[in-house]
């Protein structure tokens, strides 16, 4: 490397002299990593790069001095797991007092986008520099403007170096734009609006939905899309008229090209598992009614189907664009039928089993909505008392008294009375045949749950009247029919709620603000936004698909979900009592009184017993997740003063009470930002949603409600009454009642090919304790206790593992002998790779 230098060295270079040896400089080499689309050649000579330094201000910007430009050569392509990237060198010559670069800006000339994986220099001294950059770059002539990109170097805004500290701030305000316009896909602009695109007036008053945001129906925050309101509705924002997932979300939220390739493929696969039968079902009698369980078991044996009739295909083009089309055609000459749902894999009667029926409200898919009896007989928010009384259950309480296992807290109930009763009139009215039920279970000496009593409610014809039915197991007979009658509308109201509550309210829809304010608010450079950005991949990208094909007025959760119309409307009044502090798994298991204090305990909790699958596996990864949380931010934040102090982070969470969350800003829970106590544990419970929640009450659900005996999304019939038609039915072939009462066979195939995808992980999932890229960050003592957070997460498996094995832990696999994984980590991400395997905790909500 030169020493001797020029001070005209810029004019000397122009001159033609491209490392003059009689010249005083130096020289900065590196490698520019590019991901090459399929179709189209890297950026090669049309990108220029230059560097900002991090050390030297420039008297005239105020920002760090500026290198000339330095152009991409020599690209070479390779391939890395399937991906082609091109590696570009790139050469600077600066002055010795330019310093170390901090930042750099890159110009497109290209007329396409690329994607910049990252860019290493080597820079006198040995020093190497790195910058992760993992983003589009789209030509100049769209974004009018260059691309800034840090190094991976962490600061707090107080210590960021001068040269880059207006570099920062201009970068955050560009992130935000204005809230006008229409967002373009080439655009980086993050902002918020209210869920007004659900909705699509002008096809009709019937697809007409009530905005979600605000004082009637409160709601968090979606990233704003500012597509041109409807005709019928100013408020209402238009929607596409075919099938499009290309609604904008800002380019780095989105899928890559081959997890969109692939989503698609899945997509398609899980339509085909459906289409070809239920198409031709269409021309049998009795068609929308599965006439027998083998009928239902059959759908989940392999064999190889001819191509789609011609129809099929015809109407697939209309709907479609043409690349996924050309895919369907493909994909439909060697699908095969649904794959074996966990639940009826080993033991097909499994589902009937009452033991099977309470241990899936502590390891199956929605295991965090049962809790503790607190009094006897239930009452409702309105004070009203249930209709159970205690000779209905006296009798079975295994020896002891009602007043005994109340006190030993050995009475447990599943309760979705509340949330439907002043939906039920409105619901029912969609032709539904839909109760609110309560149901009570007792926790055995061997700690499985015994159902006792399940209480189904509808309105009666008076204001504040209901009318209740108490049904009590029974092995045999006529009551027996009930019984099973009973469990599947108690299963039907679990798996609405489950989905529109547990998974999408919940996870998805909480953490997509927490996204936007973080891009919004905190730099890249700052170490939270690096601690956080693995835990936001591919949500907002996920949750405008969900808003366009499965949440919009008409899509595919108001087909097969009992709410029908009302499906977010309900989910709303849900959200009202939504409190961040305890979605925190400690605070949740105390407040539905599953677990107790204990300051001996590592996670502050102890359960009140031991064989809880989602919380005895959940509470060990909440540890992990808190130790590194905590061993993170002590690094930058060694005392209160440097939380409060910190303006990005002060913001930050302003804007999530205020905006992101801004139905909720009044609330006096959300945590004083103010302690490093509170910081840590903010992170943690937001980790945990996106990661751990997320996995547990998603990829669990092909397994148990890919049978639709098992976890019905509706019913279509009421229990029938005693002297009825219905009744004398139901007598004559109680099966046959069960099979009517399931939802219409079309749908209920179309709610699986649904749960398939949700199940599926896709073939690019980061999992928890990992990173995408090794050189996520250069900070030694951060890879320190990263590597701590990963072996933490191995003992946690060890320990699951260990639990399943155990024969006297009877909910850890129950009469399915399904043995509960879905908060099993898979650091090694062995088992996890691809497809519907029912373990694996993603970083993100990216499914």
């Amino acid at each position: 490397m030169q020493q001797n230098w020029c001070p005209k060295l810029s004019e000397c270079l122009k001159s033609g002299h491209q490392e003059p040896t009689h010249h005083n400089f130096h020289v900065i080499k590196g490698n520019v990593v590019v991901r090459r689309s399929h179709s189209r050649s890297g950026p090669g000579k049309g990108a220029s790069i230059q560097l900002y330094s991090s050390t030297q201000v420039d008297a005239g910007t105020g920002r760090g001095r500026l290198s000339d430009k330095a152009h991409l050569k020599d690209g070479k392509s390779t391939k890395h797991n399937g991906t082609s990237i091109v590696t570009y060198k790139v050469t600077f010559h600066v002055e010795p007092e330019f310093g170390i670069p901090g930042a750099l800006l890159i110009k497109n000339r290209h007329k396409h986008e690329f994607f910049l994986n990252f860019v290493t220099l080597e820079a006198p001294n040995n020093l190497n520099i790195h910058f992760e950059c993992k983003s589009w770059v789209y030509p100049i002539t769209k974004t009018k403007s260059d691309r800034l990109f840090f190094s991976n170097e962490i600061y707090l805004p107080s210590q960021t170096p001068e040269p880059l500290r207006e570099l920062r701030e201009e970068e955050l305000i560009s992130l935000r734009g204005d809230g006008t316009g229409e967002r373009q896909e080439w655009e980086r602009i993050y902002d918020y609006d209210r869920y007004n695109d659900l909705g699509n007036p002008d096809k009709g008053t019937q697809h007409s939905r009530p905005i979600l945001g605000g004082t009637t129906y409160p709601y968090p925050r979606r990233g704003r899309t500012g597509r041109p309101p409807t005709y019928e509705e100013a408020l209402t924002e238009s929607r596409p008229t075919t099938i499009n997932l290309d609604i904008y979300v800002p380019p780095d939220e989105r899928f890559s090209p081959n997890k969109m390739s692939e989503f698609i493929s899945t997509s398609i696969q899980a339509v085909l598992h459906f289409l070809i039968p239920e198409a031709k079902s269409l021309f049998q009698k009795d068609s929308n009614t599965f006439q027998s369980f083998y009928q239902i078991r059959d759908m989940f044996s392999d064999y190889r189907r001819p191509g789609l009739e011609s129809w099929i295909l015809d109407k697939v083009k209309t709907l479609v664009p043409e690349h996924i089309s050309k895919e369907f055609v493909r994909l439909s000459k060697e699908t095969a039928k649904f794959p074996l749902p966990q639940i009826i894999a080993e033991n097909e009667m499994a589902w009937k089993d009452d033991e099977e029926f309470g241990r899936e409200m502590l390891a199956g898919f929605n295991p965090a909505v049962i809790r503790t009896l607190k009094e006897f007989p239930p009452v409702s928010k309105r004070g009203k008392k249930s209709a159970i009384k205690a000779c209905d259950i006296e009798h079975n309480l295994d020896g002891l008294t009602l007043d005994v296992a109340m006190q030993q807290w050995r009475i447990f109930i599943l309760d979705y009375h509340d949330y439907l009763m002043p939906y039920l009139d409105r619901i029912n009215s969609q032709k539904e045949s839909v109760y609110a039920s309560r149901t009570l279970l007792l926790r055995r000496d061997d700690s499985t749950l015994k159902p006792l009593v399940i209480e189904l409610c509808l309105p009666g014809a008076e204001e504040g009247e209901e009318i209740s039915r108490v049904f009590v197991p029974a092995t045999e007979g006529t009551e027996r029919g009930l019984w099973q009658l009973a469990k599947a509308h108690v299963a039907a109201n679990d798996s609405g709620y489950h989905q529109l509550v547990s998974h999408w309210l919940h996870t998805h829809a909480v953490v997509e603000p927490f996204v936007i304010a973080t891009r919004r608010q905190l730099s890249s450079m700052h170490p939270i936004h690096r601690l956080l950005d693995p835990h936001f991949k591919d949500t907002m990208q996920v949750n405008a698909i969900a808003r366009s094909v499965l949440l919009n007025a008409g899509g595919i959760l108001e087909r097969t979900m009992f709410p029908g119309k009302y499906s977010l409307e309900l989910s709303s009044m849900v959200y009202k009592d939504w409190r961040f502090d305890e979605q925190a798994l400690p605070a949740d298991l105390l407040k539905r009184r599953m677990a107790v204090e204990d300051a001996k305990e590592p996670s502050g909790v102890r359960l009140i017993f031991e064989d809880y699958p989602y919380a005895v596996d959940g509470l060990d990864v909440w540890t992990a997740i808190q130790t590194w949380v905590q061993d993170y931010c002590s690094i930058f934040y060694p005392n209160d003063h440097t939380v409060s102090s910190d303006v990005e982070i002060q913001e930050w969470w302003t804007e999530i009470q205020q905006v992101g969350h801004g139905d909720k800003r009044n609330e006096k829970w959300w945590y004083q930002m103010n302690t490093t106590e509170n910081l840590t544990q903010a992170l943690t419970t937001l980790i945990w949603i996106a990661s751990a929640l997320h996995a547990s009450v998603n990829f669990g659900q092909y397994g148990y409600a890919g049978y639709p005996p098992n976890r019905p999304p509706l019913c279509r019939k009421f229990i029938p009454e005693e002297g009825t038609t219905e009744f004398a039915e139901f007598l004559k072939d109680p099966d046959k009642y069960f099979l009517q009462m399931l939802p219409e066979r079309f749908y209920a195939t179309l709610g699986i090919a649904l749960i398939e995808v949700l199940s599926t992980h896709m073939s690019d999932e980061v999992y928890i304790g990992q990173r995408a890229s090794p050189a996520w960050t250069d900070n030694e003592e951060v890879r320190q206790k990263f590597d701590k957070f990963g072996e933490n997460l191995r003992q946690v498996e060890k320990r699951i593992l260990e639990r399943n094995n155990n024969s006297l832990l009877k909910n850890r696999c129950g009469p399915a002998r399904i043995p509960y994984t879905l908060l099993y980590p898979d650091t090694s991400n062995v088992s996890s790779t691809k497809g519907i395997t029912g373990r694996g905790i993603p970083n993100s909500v990216s499914n």
